[in-house]
């Protein structure tokens, strides 16, 4: 029989100790120490929202010991990416979220800084855009829509966010597609949802463009009656459908992404991206994206980097279709 003393006993308390800390000690030394991420645009927006998501998923998960979101406000996104160029360089530890708007801003701002002096990280989010109309409108189906942008282009009133932005990429290519000029869009931008979801609701315009959660309360009570969604294919639990199943080809997503500082090392991007992948695979993102009606658009940053030049030699030509460009 083994007689246990006072020594033996704290011996084995301490080894079991030992071993019980190990998969923490190993979480900790895996996961980064702390982030900082730049929200390009105002509190309360698609991209603070972003920046606050990555923050609660990135720590909740592991990923990353302490994460600090900032908001440098103005132009499209343009002034933050600016000061992120000019402040990230060769950094480990900044990050910053941006998307399809930023690409839109950085050409009709005639930006001195884009993208492709940042180091794309992933791709994270992608939103659908729906059109709809009134719902007293004599427009019934998305083709009754397209028939009247290419009979009468300058009378259909398009109503959307900000000039440049995906709401009026999308019209654009809608009336591209319907065989109607461009240049001739009338594309009124409005600075809040609010104020053009006002705008449809009393029937002074023809039509309505927005990401589909900002008009779904509407959509659901019969208020505006929703023609197409802009995505490649329909998202779960939104029974409308899309513009290429009824013969119109065009798609367009309003996604989000991250971006790292230029000039990172191969190891710094390594690890960032780890911390990302590890944050996105997450039940705790899965969680937000389900709460915030967000759809899963994540690609690396080997597939992120050639989706950002193609994306942004197609808005390029929307823009300059419609005079935004050169």
């Amino acid at each position: 029989m083994r007689i246990f003393n006072r020594r033996t006993v704290l011996a084995a308390i301490g080894t079991v100790a030992a071993l019980s800390a190990l998969p923490f000690a190993a979480s900790a030394q895996d996961a980064l120490p702390e982030l900082k991420i730049m929200a390009p645009a105002s509190a309360g927006g698609g991209w603070d929202s972003a920046a606050r998501s990555l923050q609660q998923a990135m720590t909740a998960s592991g990923a990353v010991r302490s994460v600090q979101v900032t908001n440098v406000t103005g132009a499209g996104g343009t002034i933050g990416l600016a000061q992120f160029v000019n402040d990230a360089s060769g950094s480990a530890d900044q990050l910053m979220v941006g998307g399809l708007v930023m690409v839109g801003a950085i050409i009709s701002n005639k930006s001195p800084v884009n993208l492709t002096q940042v180091t794309p990280l992933a791709r994270l989010t992608g939103d659908p855009l729906v059109i709809v109309v009134p719902k007293d409108s004599e427009l019934k189906t998305v083709q009754d829509l397209a028939k009247n942008v290419k009979d009468d282009t300058a009378s259909t009133l398009w109503a959307g966010g900000s000039a440049g932005g995906a709401d009026q990429i999308l019209a654009t290519l809608f009336a591209k597609a319907a065989g109607a000029n461009p240049a001739q869009v009338n594309y009124v931008a409005f600075s809040g949802g609010g104020e053009a979801l006002a705008a449809m609701l009393g029937g002074r315009v023809t039509a309505g463009i927005s990401g589909y959660s900002e008009f779904e309360g509407q959509i659901k009570s019969g208020d505006l009656r929703a023609l197409a969604l802009s995505s490649p294919e329909r998202f779960e639990g939104i029974d409308v459908p899309t513009l290429k199943e009824q013969g119109i080809d065009v798609e367009l997503v309003n996604w989000r992404g991250l971006f790292a500082g230029p000039n990172v090392s191969a190891e710094d991007k390594a690890k960032l991206s780890a911390a990302v992948e590890k944050t996105v695979k997450s039940p705790q993102w899965a969680e937000i994206l389900k709460a915030r009606g967000w759809s899963d658009y994540y690609a690396p940053s080997e597939e992120f980097t050639p989706f950002i030049a193609s994306e942004t030699t197609r808005i390029h030509d929307v823009l300059k279709s419609v005079g935004l460009a050169e």
